[in-house]
C-alpha cells in the first residue's frame, strides 16, 4: 500500500502544474485556480488509493478542478463582473464556462478547449517569468506553480521567513493577473529566456540535492526540470544556452544511481561506483554538450556542461582531467561571480596544485563573503564552503581542523543525508 501511495503522490506532483496551467489558460484567475487544483489533488489522494488510478489521471484532475473553480466563481458576489473581465481578456477560442448544472465544457473529453494531452506547463513557465515581475518574484512563483515546491521549501531555499515568501508569491500572482495565457512572441520569449533557464536550473538543483528533509534526491523535481528543458529546447533548438543547460542536467542526473548507498547514505563523487552511472545518459549529455559549444559563444551553461562531461567521461576518479576542468572554471568565474562556480574552481585548484593551494582559494572566498561561514548572497550560511574546507584540510593532513570544519558544515545544512555524511566523516577523524 505504501508503494502505491508513493506512486500516486509522484503522479499528482507531476500533473499538478499541467492542471494549473490548463485552468489558468481558461479562467485567468491564478489564486482561485491554484486553490481548486489543490482541492482536486486532495480528492485524488483520498479516492485513488481505494478506487484505483483513472485511465486519464490528468483529465480527471482537470475535470474536478474545473468544477471546483466554476463553483467558486459562481458563489462569488462579483461573479458577473469577473466573467465580463475574463471575457474581455480571453481569446475567442478559449474555454467557455458551462451553464449552471453542467460539467466543464470544451471540445475534448476532459472539458478542455483542445486535446487533453496537450501540456500547458511550458506556457505556465513563461507566464511565471513575465518581465513585469522581479527576478526574485519570477523564481518564487515558478518554483511554487511549476516546480511544485511548498512555500515553506521555497522560503528555506531563500533563507527568508515563510510569511515573507508567501507575500512575495501572492504579489507575483496579482501582478500577472489578467495576462493572456499564451506562448509569448519571439521577442518577448527571448527576453524571458534567461529567467526561465535560471528557474529550471534551480528546480533541477532542488531535485538533485534537496535543500532540506530526509531525502537526498527528489526524483520528481529533477525529472520535471529535465522534461521542461527538453520542451524549451524543442521550441529553441539552436539556442546554445538551452542545449547547454539540458546537457548539464542530463550529465549530472546520470550519476544518480551511484550517489547513495543501501541505507540512503551520501556517496561523494570521487568514491562512487562509476559502473552504476547511466552510460546512455552520459552519451546523450556529452553529445549535447558538444552541440551546445558549437551553437555559439560559450556561456555559463555550456561551460558547466563541458565540466560535467569531463567528470562523466573519466572511468575512474583518478582519470579525471583536472587541468582541463580548471581551465574551464577559469573561464566560468571570469564570466560570472557565481559563488558555486568559484567554489568548484577552488576544488579544481586543489586537485591540480595541491590542497594548500585550494585552501587558499577557499579562504579568499570566505573573506570575500564576510565571514568563514557565509556565502556572498544574502548572508546565507554556506555549508558547502565548510565541507570543501574540511575535505581539503583532511587531504592536507590537518585532521583536527578538518573535523571542526566537517561538524560546522553538518550543523549548517538542512539536508539530513548530507548532515549524516558530514558527521560520519568527522567521527572517523575523531577516532
Amino acid at each position: 500500500m505504501g508503494r502505491a501511495t508513493d506512486d500516486i503522490e509522484d503522479l499528482l506532483r507531476r500533473h499538478a502544474p499541467q492542471v494549473l496551467g490548463a485552468l489558468v489558460r481558461r479562467y485567468g484567475h491564478f489564486d482561485p485556480a491554484e486553490d481548486s487544483v489543490q482541492e482536486a489533488l486532495i480528492a485524488a489522494a483520498e479516492q485513488w488509493p481505494g478506487d484505483g488510478i483513472p485511465d486519464n489521471p490528468r483529465g480527471w484532475l482537470i475535470r474536478v478542478a474545473s468544477c471546483r473553480l466554476t463553483d467558486r466563481l459562481r458563489s462569488d458576489e462579483a461573479r458577473r463582473r469577473r466573467e465580463e473581465t475574463a471575457a474581455a481578456l480571453t481569446p475567442a477560442d478559449a474555454f467557455v464556462a458551462p451553464p449552471p448544472g453542467e460539467g466543464p465544457a470544451g471540445t475534448g473529453p476532459s472539458g478542455l478547449g483542445r486535446a487533453p494531452s496537450e501540456d500547458d506547463t511550458l506556457t505556465l513557465l513563461f507566464l511565471c517569468c513575465h518581465p513585469v515581475l522581479s527576478p526574485a518574484a519570477q523564481i518564487a512563483l515558478t518554483l511554487r506553480a511549476v516546480g511544485g515546491l511548498t512555500t515553506a521549501e521555497i522560503a528555506r531555499a531563500h533563507l527568508v521567513p515563510e510569511a515573507t515568501m508567501a507575500q512575495r508569491i501572492s504579489r507575483a500572482k496579482r501582478a500577472v493577473r489578467g495576462t493572456q495565457f499564451r506562448q509569448p512572441d519571439a521577442r518577448d520569449r527571448d527576453q524571458r529566456l534567461a529567467a526561465v533557464l535560471q528557474v529550471l536550473y534551480l528546480i533541477f538543483n532542488e531535485g538533485y540535492t534537496a535543500t532540506a528533509g530526509p531525502d537526498l534526491h527528489r526524483t520528481d523535481l529533477a525529472r520535471e526540470a529535465i522534461r521542461l528543458t527538453r520542451a524549451v529546447r524543442r521550441l529553441l533548438p539552436h539556442e546554445g544556452r538551452v542545449t547547454g543547460l539540458l546537457a548539464l542536467m542530463v550529465l549530472t542526473e546520470a550519476r544518480t544511481p551511484a550517489r547513495t548507498g543501501p541505507d540512503g547514505e551520501l556517496i561523494p563523487l570521487d568514491e562512487q561506483d562509476r559502473a552504476l552511472w547511466d552510460r546512455t545518459a552520459v552519451a546523450e549529455g556529452t553529445a549535447l554538450a558538444e552541440e551546445a559549444l558549437a551553437q555559439g559563444p560559450a556561456g555559463d551553461y555550456q561551460l558547466q556542461a563541458a565540466i560535467a562531461a569531463l567528470h562523466d567521461e573519466a572511468e575512474r576518479a583518478e582519470d579525471t582531467d583536472w587541468p582541463q576542468i580548471l581551465a574551464l572554471y577559469d573561464l566560468l568565474v571570469r564570466r560570472s561571480p557565481d559563488p558555486a562556480a568559484a567554489l568548484g574552481r577552488a576544488v579544481a585548484v586543489a586537485m591540480v596544485h595541491g590542497p594548500r593551494a585550494g585552501l587558499a582559494e577557499v579562504d579568499a572566498l570566505a573573506e570575500t563573503a564576510g565571514t568563514a561561514g557565509t556565502s556572498g548572497t544574502a548572508g546565507q550560511r554556506n555549508h558547502r564552503l565548510d565541507a570543501v574546507r574540511a575535505h581539503l584540510l583532511e587531504r592536507a593532513g590537518d585532521m583536527a581542523a578538518a573535523r571542526t570544519a566537517y561538524l560546522a558544515a553538518a550543523d549548517a545544512t538542512l539536508s539530513e543525508p548530507e548532515a549524516r555524511y558530514l558527521r560520519m566523516r568527522a567521527d572517523r577523524l575523531g577516532r
